[in-house]
C-alpha cells in the first residue's frame, strides 16, 4: 500500500503538478493571428454574442466545456476535508470527461458559509459554461442544492453522486436480476444506506420498475420505516410499513442488496439468507460492505458486483456521466431529465449485451474473454461503444423530450 500511495503522489506531482492544461485551439503565431484572436478583432464576436447570446455557442468554446463545482464536504469515502483538499478529486473528473468524452472541464472548488451563498456563487457563473457537473456535496444539502441550481440555471446540471451512481447501479441490477431469472418488478431489494447515492439509486430503480413497497433502506439506525419520526424528507419517500427493523429482518429472503455506506457491514450469515441466486451489488469504496471471496464462498448461485476495478462487475460512474453530457452538450439540452437518464440506463445496459471486441479484452490483460453472464452484468469502463452508445441514446432523449435547442441528430453523428 506505501508503493500505491508514492506512485500516487508522484503520479500528481510529475512532470508538472496536477492532471489538466490549457491548450489552444487557434494560432497565435502572427501580428495578423493576434489581432483575430484579441484587440481588435474579438470585438466582433462580441457584438454577435451581445446581439443574441445563443451566439456564444457558435464563436466560443461554450458548448464544449463543464464545470466540475464541490464545496468539499462529502470527497471520496473520506469525508469532509473542504474545497481545496477535494481539488485532485476535481481534476481527476475534468480527466475523464476528455479522456472519454473529448469535454473540456474546469474544476472550480468553493468556499461558502450557507448553501443559498453555494447556490448564487454557482448561478453567477454558470452561463460561462455549456454544463454543471456537482460532486462531493453532502447531503441532504445536494439535494436542496441541484434542485435550485436545475431552476435557475438555463444549461444541464447533474449531481453525479446521486445520478450517475444510479444510472450504472439499475443498469447493472437491471441485467443482474436477468441473468437470475428474476423480474424486477418483483425483486425484494435491499439498500443499505441512505446518503445521496442510495435514495438515488433507489428512485431511479423505482423509475425502471421496481416496487416501492419491496424496497427495504437502512440507516445508521436500522430500517427506515413509517413509524421513524427521526428521517428527513428525502429517507421518508423510502419509508417501509413494516415491522421489520434491523438488517437481519429484511435480508431473510431478500432477491438483491445494495451497499453504499461502509466496509464490512453485510456478513456472511447475512447472505445465506438471501433468496435463492441473489445479486449483491457492494458498493462502498475501497473496502465493500463484504469482500467477494466471502460471499461467494457462502452463496455459489451469487452475482456480485463492487466499485473496485480488481473485481468483475465494476459499478463505476465513468460508465455514464461522460457520455450523458456529450449528448446533452451536443444536442444544447437545458437540462438533463429522467427520460435522458433512464435512456443512459438502458443503453448500458443493452451493451452488455453484445459482443465484446478484442480492443477492450486488449484493455484488460487479466480477462481473456466476456460475455453477458454473472460475470460480465455491465461494460468495462474501457469500452469505446459507451461514447456513441450512451451519447446518441441521451441527445435523442432530450430532443424527444423537448429539452433540446438542436432537434434532429446528423445523420452520421456518432457513426
Amino acid at each position: 500500500m506505501s508503493d500505491l500511495r508514492q506512485q500516487a503522489l508522484d503520479y500528481h506531482e510529475f512532470p508538472v503538478p496536477g492532471k489538466t492544461a490549457v491548450c489552444l485551439t487557434k494560432p497565435a503565431e502572427t501580428s495578423l493571428d493576434l489581432s483575430l484572436a484579441y484587440s481588435p478583432g474579438v470585438a466582433e464576436p462580441v457584438r454577435e454574442i451581445a446581439a443574441n447570446p445563443d451566439n456564444a455557442y457558435r464563436y466560443t468554446a461554450k458548448g464544449n466545456t463543464v464545470a466540475v463545482i464541490t464545496n468539499g464536504t462529502a470527497i471520496l469515502g473520506l469525508g469532509n476535508l473542504g474545497p481545496l483538499a477535494s481539488k485532485p478529486v476535481m481534476e481527476g473528473k475534468a480527466l475523464l470527461f476528455k479522456h472519454f468524452a473529448n469535454i473540456d472541464a474546469t474544476d472550480i472548488e468553493i468556499k461558502h458559509r450557507t448553501t443559498e451563498e453555494f447556490i448564487n456563487t454557482v448561478e453567477a457563473i454558470a452561463d460561462t459554461f455549456g454544463g454543471i457537473n456537482l460532486e462531493d456535496i453532502k447531503a441532504p444539502e445536494c439535494f436542496e442544492i441541484e434542485k435550485a441550481l436545475i431552476e435557475r440555471c438555463s444549461i444541464p446540471v447533474f449531481h453525479d453522486d446521486q445520478h450517475g451512481t444510479a444510472i450504472v447501479t439499475t443498469a447493472g441490477m437491471i441485467n443482474a436480476l436477468e441473468i437470475q431469472g428474476k423480474s424486477i418488478e418483483e425483486a425484494v431489494i435491499v439498500c443499505m444506506g441512505a446518503g445521496a447515492a442510495a435514495i438515488a439509486c433507489m428512485t431511479m430503480m423505482v423509475k425502471c420498475g421496481v416496487q416501492r413497497e419491496n424496497v427495504y433502506m437502512l440507516d445508521r439506525k436500522g430500517v427506515i420505516h413509517t413509524r421513524r419520526e427521526d428521517i428527513n424528507e428525502y429517507k421518508a419517500l423510502f419509508a417501509n410499513n413494516t415491522d421489520k427493523r434491523t438488517l437481519q429482518d429484511v435480508i431473510k429472503g431478500a432477491d438483491a442488496f445494495l451497499g453504499l455506506s461502509g466496509p464490512d457491514l453485510l456478513g456472511a450469515e447475512d447472505v445465506a439468507m438471501m433468496a435463492d441466486k441473489p445479486v449483491i451489488f457492494a458498493c462502498s469504496n475501497p473496502d465493500p460492505e463484504i469482500k467477494p471471496e466471502i460471499a461467494h464462498k457462502v452463496r455459489q448461485d451469487l452475482i456480485m458486483g463492487t466499485g473496485r476495478s480488481d473485481y468483475p462487475n465494476q459499478v463505476n460512474n465513468v460508465l455514464c456521466f461522460p457520455f450523458i453530457f456529450r449528448g446533452a452538450l451536443d444536442v444544447r439540452a437545458s437540462k438533463i431529465n429522467d427520460e435522458m437518464k433512464i435512456a443512459a440506463v438502458h443503453a448500458i445496459a443493452a451493451l452488455a449485451r453484445e459482443e465484446v471486441p478484442a480492443s477492450v479484452l486488449a484493455a484488460y490483460p487479466d480477462v481473456t474473454s466476456l460475455s453477458f453472464g454473472p460475470d460480465y452484468v455491465i461494460p468495462k469502463p474501457m469500452d469505446p461503444r459507451l461514447l456513441s452508445n450512451v451519447a446518441k441514446a441521451v441527445a435523442q432523449a432530450a430532443i424527444d423530450s423537448g429539452v433540446a435547442v438542436i432537434t434532429e441528430l446528423p445523420e452520421n453523428y456518432m457513426s
